[in-house]
């Protein structure tokens, strides 16, 4: 939160300041493997207090195959929802490594780190926080009195909309919230829902490399 907190930041001083719009290659460049490296830390610090990702279900059939089905619809679901909006001039500038001034390794080495923190990291950490923890804390703030994807509407609605609005286009994340935390009340097991993410994130970066669409980056 720090690090987006920064990037917002200097991204908005940067149309007072322009010598500030440089900062992006930066953000590319530096920041984003210091942040990808810093929350594997932290995860893999923290491991053994996350009870729901404990366990051999990482791999259970139903919930692999929902898993696996899932994140193929969110991904497709986005990119038909994202596309539109981005031919229309809207959406974010975004990010083409081919164009920073580095040798092939280094552009290389940025694409497999924006790769492995979005198909790996992002979906631990954000399953974590959107579909075991607020989705409970909606219900009590002691979390440790519900059960993991428990439902109420109000707690399934508003991680929906919470989900979505951290997103640039909240549509799409609304309903990529709506199909995790559906997911998560079929199945009861945060790990299928990581999976889920995981595949949709890993899709959208080849499909991003292989189409060009940096903006979906």
């Amino acid at each position: 939160m720090a690090f987006i907190a920064l990037e917002q930041g200097i991204g908005a001083l940067s149309e007072t300041f322009p010598f500030l719009a440089s900062f992006s290659t930066y953000d590319h460049l530096v920041f984003y493997p210091i942040k990808t490296i810093l929350i594997a830390i932290i995860l893999i610090i923290l491991w053994r207090r996350y009870d729901e990702l404990r366990g051999t279900s990482w791999f259970a059939p139903k919930d692999l195959l929902a898993a696996l089905i899932t994140g193929v619809v969110v991904f497709v679901i986005w990119i038909n929802l994202d596309l539109p909006y981005i031919r229309m001039g809207g959406g974010a500038e975004g990010f083409n490594p081919y164009e920073l001034e580095y040798g092939g390794a280094i552009v290389m080495g940025i694409i497999a780190f924006r790769l492995f923190g979005a198909s790996i990291i992002v979906p631990i950490f954000e399953e974590l926080f959107w579909r075991s923890f607020i989705m409970r804390y909606l219900i009590d703030a002691n979390i440790s009195k519900v059960a993991l994807g428990a439902f109420t509407a109000f707690s399934f609605i508003g991680t929906i909309v919470l989900f979505g609005l951290e997103h640039h286009l909240w549509l799409a994340g609304m309903i990529a919230g709506l199909i995790y935390g559906a997911l998560l009340l079929y199945t009861k097991n945060l790990k299928s829902c990581i999976i889920s993410h995981g595949i949709t994130n890993l899709l959208l970066g080849i499909y991003v490399l292989h189409s060009g669409n940096w903006q979906l980056w």
